[in-house]
């Protein structure tokens, strides 16, 4: 078996780039594993869990929350699961992130890895360790960095994958190279989502690219210091408006990133606000939303990169250049 090795302060993760699902079983074994999934993945790819201990989620990031983690756990308890078995998280970025979090209380800590089915999850959710769920409106509130012992990517799961998530997770490439790699921007826009979505070969180079920038960041920075907290560009914005307005994960940050964009232009000079809004349209992502200020300020104020009366916004100085700076609540209310 292909595979790679990541290594962080306390764990080393397996990464296992163009495998099979049935590998999964000579990396977990049956008898002591738990599949975690969704109905939405459940249903497209059935025979995958036959033999296999499962529990099936709800869909969606409304389900991403407390009352999902104690049904998982009782579950579990149900099915006399003890401190050697392993949790996998099979599904998108919700799955991965319940996945993390569950098996990371759930007697103290077991074992998990996960097996991404969405882009959006195989290039940004299930790496670097960040598990948890959200508090009402407010986005994975409760949660904690641990990381998995395995990543397993089956590229086969994207051929059931609905446009829409495809774009999801383009908005997180889009992301990456905004802040981090020139190249990769100059690369997204010398093609199209149609060419990647139909040249398996194209979209596997892509999210390998993306999984090594990401976990070249994370093992630098794991516990987000310093570097890491690029990778939240347009997040500040997204995650206030993601549940606010119902709005999937990748359109929100696509909003989020065109705001931050402009802030950079306003703050730093930044000259390249339309190529960004360019690329984000290009791969069929919304820029602007009609939002109601008061409620997206109120969520922003308990946003975890919050410091008293300031947020760590994360801006561009240039294309594939990100830097952290300091916003106070006052002047990002009347930026908005």
């Amino acid at each position: 078996m292909n595979k790679k090795y990541f290594r962080f302060s306390q764990a080393t993760v397996a990464y296992y780039p163009a495998e099979s699902f049935q590998s999964l079983k000579h990396i977990a074994d049956q008898r002591t594993t738990v599949l975690l999934t969704d109905e939405n993945v459940f249903s497209a790819h059935t025979k995958k869990f036959r033999n296999w201990n499962t529990i099936i989620l709800k869909p969606g990031e409304a389900y991403k929350n407390q009352a999902a983690v104690d049904s998982i756990i009782e579950e579990l308890i149900g099915l006399k699961c003890d401190r050697n078995f392993t949790l996998v998280g099979v599904g998108g970025g919700v799955v991965t992130d319940i996945t993390g979090y569950v098996a990371g209380i759930y007697m103290r800590g077991i074992r998990f890895g996960f097996v991404p089915t969405s882009l959006l999850a195989m290039v940004d959710a299930s790496i670097g360790g960040k598990n948890g769920v959200d508090v009402g409106v407010y986005k994975n509130m409760a949660g904690l960095i641990r990381q998995p012992s395995f990543i397993l990517h089956d590229l086969n799961f994207l051929a059931s994958l609905p446009d829409a998530e495809w774009y999801n997770g383009f908005a997180e490439i889009i992301k990456h190279a905004s802040v981090k790699d020139a190249a990769m921007f100059k690369e997204l826009e010398q093609s199209s989502p149609a060419l990647f979505m139909k040249n398996k070969k194209l979209a596997g180079e892509l999210i390998q690219k993306n999984v090594r920038l990401k976990h070249k960041v994370v093992m630098k920075d794991e516990f987000e210091t310093g570097e890491r907290k690029l990778l939240n560009f347009g997040h500040t914005l997204g995650h206030a408006i993601e549940n606010l307005y119902a709005l999937s994960h990748g359109r929100s940050i696509a909003i989020g990133m065109s705001f931050a964009a402009k802030l950079s232009e306003n703050l730093l000079g930044f000259k390249q606000r339309e190529r960004v809004e360019a690329l984000l349209e290009k791969y069929q992502l919304p820029v602007q939303l009609d939002y109601e200020k008061g409620k997206v300020l109120e969520v922003l104020t308990m946003d975890k990169k919050r410091s008293g009366t300031t947020i760590n916004f994360i801006l561009i100085k240039k294309t594939g250049q990100g830097i952290i700076h300091p916003i106070s609540l006052n002047q990002l209310a009347e930026e908005l």
